[in-house]
């Protein structure tokens, strides 16, 4: 924001045991050590509960069908990530669906929904292009006209088909 310091914006949810507060920090990019993406379906697996692991398994053969990365983000990417417990009963499965050009985004969201109407939790996430924009996937598979695309420099509304074909950002 003008007038607040350079660097990078940091973000870290503590687990709700701690009362779910969350803890912010502006560091310089010298000091930042390495970027990771976030983790795999796989990488997760371990930190969810039994009752999530056929919804991970479908997703997880989504993307294989799709030829697409899925990763996860939020509370049980927390989890993996720290050992400690992030998940509540109310948690939701945040997924981060990298798709190229030549993925059917319709039909991969649709397939999403699908997999959702039988999951025991919600399934939130985005649809990530090669660029780096991203639209809701739930948001996307209601088939508005105009998507609401995040990118990083802000937030956009774009046509739907723009998003589809990888078109510029207004």
């Amino acid at each position: 924001m003008p007038g607040e310091p350079s660097g990078v914006a940091l973000g870290l949810p503590l687990p709700p045991s701690a009362g779910k507060k969350r803890l912010c920090f502006l560091l310089q990019a010298g000091d930042v050590l390495s970027v990771v993406r976030p983790p795999s379906l796989d990488d997760v697996r371990r930190s969810a509960p039994p009752a999530w692991q056929l919804t991970l398994d479908r997703l997880g053969e989504l993307a294989f069908r799709h030829s697409i990365e899925a990763r996860v983000f939020g509370s049980l990417a927390w989890c993996a990530l720290t050992g400690l417990d992030y998940l509540t009963g109310r948690s939701d499965l945040d997924v981060l669906l990298d798709v190229r050009r030549d993925t059917d985004l319709d039909c991969l969201a649709a397939d999403v929904a699908a997999v959702e109407a039988d999951a025991p939790m919600r399934i939130d996430g985005e649809l990530k292009r090669h660029d780096g924009a991203a639209v809701n996937w739930r948001e996307f598979h209601a088939g508005a006209s105009d998507v609401l695309v995040k990118h990083i420099d802000g937030v956009s509304l774009l046509d739907r088909r723009d998003f589809m074909s990888g078109g510029a950002l207004r």
